[in-house]
C-alpha cells in the first residue's frame, strides 16, 4: 500500500484546486496490481533523483518510483461534529490514512470568499482542530462505554489497561488536546491504533500562499508554503518549462513536492534502492527498518528465508560506475540480520529457496 496523505480544509482554502493539480500529476496505476482508484484519490510518484542517476549507471529498462496517494474529503465547516455542513461525514475516509494535510488559506484576495469573512489561518487551524477532536472524542467514548460493559462481565488486566488508555484520550480531548501532542506507552498506543484515531496522526500544515508570499521563507517546521495557483499551472508544463518557472521565483522545487519530503519526515519514512538491467526501483520502510524486514517489502518470502544483503552507498554506485566497480574499491559492504537499513542504500538480497 502506498503513503496516505489525507487532505482537510475548510471550504473555498484552495482545497480543491490543490487537489486538481494532483490528479494531473496522477500516475498511470496500470503496474500496480489490485490498484482501485476512487475519484477523491489522487495518486503520485515520490520525486527522488537518485532514481534516474542509478537507471544511468545500470542502464535499466525502468525506473518504478514510490508513490504517494491523497485522499480529498468535502471542505469541513465550524460545527461539522453536530452536523453542519458535509466534511464531517466524510471523515471516515481518512481514518486509514498515515498523515494528514490541512490545508490553510494565507493569501488576501477579495474575490475570493472565506468561510469566516477574513484570512486568518491560526484561527483555521484551530477549527478544524477541534472538529477531529470532537470526531475522535466521539468514538473513543464509544469504545471507552463498550470496554466499561465488558469489564462487569469479567475483569482482566488487559481489558483494565485498555479502559485506562481509553479515559486518558478522553480526557484530553474533552479538553481539546490533540493526541499526538501527549507521549504515549508502546501498550498505550496498541490500544489507540485500532481506533484510527485523527488527531493522533502527524498534522502538516500546508499554508496556501501568494507567489510574493512563497520567497518569504519564515515557516515554521511543520508548515509547508504551497501558492496553489502556481502547482494548478505547473502540473501542466514540462519539465523544462517547470525548472525555468520556479527558478524565477527563487524555488528549487514544487510545493507539492515539498509537501512530500515533509510527509515522510513527520512519518519517520527513508527510501532504500534497488538498480539492475530490469529496472531501478525506490522502496519505502520505516525508520530504523532491520535488513529481513526491508526484503519483505520486496516479496514476503524474502524475510523469511533471508540469508544476507550486500549494501553500497547510492553515491558510490552512480561515482564509480556500479556494483561490480564498487566491489572492487571495497566499498560493497557485507551485512546480515541486525544491520539496519538507511536511506539511500542500494541493496542486492541474498535469500534461499
Amino acid at each position: 500500500m502506498p503513503l496516505q496523505i489525507g487532505i482537510v480544509g475548510l471550504p473555498n482554502v484552495g482545497k480543491s484546486t490543490l487537489f486538481s493539480a494532483i490528479t494531473k500529476k496522477q500516475v498511470d496505476c496500470a503496474n500496480f496490481p489490485f490498484c482501485t482508484i476512487d475519484p477523491n484519490v489522487g495518486v503520485v510518484e515520490v520525486p527522488d533523483e537518485r532514481l534516474a542517476k542509478l537507471a544511468v549507471i545500470s542502464k535499466s529498462k525502468k525506473i518504478v518510483p514510490t508513490t504517494i496517494e491523497f485522499v480529498d474529503i468535502a471542505g469541513l465547516v465550524k460545527g461539522a461534529a453536530e452536523g453542519q455542513g458535509l466534511g464531517n461525514k466524510f471523515l471516515s475516509h481518512i481514518r486509514e490514512c498515515d498523515a494528514i494535510a490541512q490545508v490553510l488559506r494565507a493569501f488576501p484576495d477579495p474575490n475570493v470568499i472565506h468561510v469566516e469573512q477574513t484570512v486568518d489561518p491560526a484561527r483555521d487551524a484551530e477549527t478544524i482542530g477541534l472538529e477531529l477532536a470532537l470526531a475522535d472524542l466521539e468514538t473513543v467514548t464509544k469504545r471507552f462505554q463498550n470496554a466499561e460493559r465488558l469489564l462487569k462481565s469479567g475483569r482482566t488486566k488487559e481489558l483494565e489497561a485498555e479502559l485506562a488508555a481509553l479515559a486518558r484520550a478522553k480526557d484530553a480531548l474533552e479538553k481539546g488536546t490533540h493526541l499526538r501532542e501527549l507521549a504515549w506507552t508502546d501498550d498505550e498506543r496498541k490500544v489507540l491504533k485500532g481506533l484510527s484515531l485523527l488527531t493522533l496522526k502527524p498534522m502538516l500544515y500546508v499554508l496556501n500562499v501568494s507567489e510574493a508570499q512563497l520567497q518569504d521563507g519564515s515557516w515554521k517546521k511543520n508548515e509547508v508554503p504551497i501558492c496553489v495557483k502556481m502547482e494548478a499551472e505547473l502540473a501542466s508544463m514540462g519539465e523544462a518549462d517547470k525548472r525555468e518557472y520556479l527558478a524565477s521565483l527563487n524555488q528549487t522545487a514544487s510545493g507539492l513536492d515539498r509537501l512530500i519530503v515533509k510527509a515522510y519526515e513527520a512519518l519517520g519514512l527513508i527510501t532504500f534502492l534497488t538498480s539492475g538491467e530490469m529496472e531501478t526501483r525506490a522502496w519505502t520502510v520505516v525508520k530504523g527498518t532491520k535488513a529481513p524486514q526491508a526484503a519483505g517489502v520486496i516479496h514476503s518470502d524474502f524475510e523469511k528465508n533471508f540469508i544476507r544483503v550486500e549494501v553500497t552507498n547510492w553515491k558510490d554506485f552512480v561515482e564509480y560506475g556500479g556494483e561490480a566497480k564498487c566491489r572492487e574499491k571495497g566499498l560493497v559492504r557485507i551485512e546480515g540480520k541486525d544491520y539496519v537499513i538507511q536511506d539511500g542504500d542500494v541493496c542486492y538480497f541474498r535469500v534461499g529457496v
